[in-house]
């Protein structure tokens, strides 16, 4: 069954499918978590950090809230501000000293 078809027919994922989606998002954490403390990956941790929490949030909004089944008007309405926020966050990154929170 295609996804049009299981929506046409009210299915949603199975509880497995919830399950696996959970156990990603915990894995997803857990190497956010861990990112942190590997002193070698400084100097790319905040894009690390960004394509991750991307996946996790993207993860959520298709399975936990639905967005996969429902039309695709509404997935743009959720990408489209993520996309900007992200366009944002890079773009403050650029600034030569300007945006660092521990400077002293």
């Amino acid at each position: 069954m295609t996804d049009r078809t299981a929506h046409e027919a009210g299915e949603h994922a199975s509880v497995g499918t919830y399950l696996t989606i959970a156990l990603v998002l915990t894995v997803i954490t857990a190497l956010e978590v861990g990112v942190i403390y590997v002193r070698r990956l400084t100097p790319i941790v905040v894009p690390l950090l960004l394509g991750m929490s991307i996946a996790k949030f993207s993860l959520v909004v298709l399975f936990f809230m639905h967005l996969r089944y429902d039309r695709r008007a509404l997935a743009i309405l959720f990408a489209g501000p993520l996309l900007i926020a992200v366009g944002l966050a890079i773009a403050l990154m650029t600034f030569p000293g300007e945006f660092l929170v521990f400077r002293r």
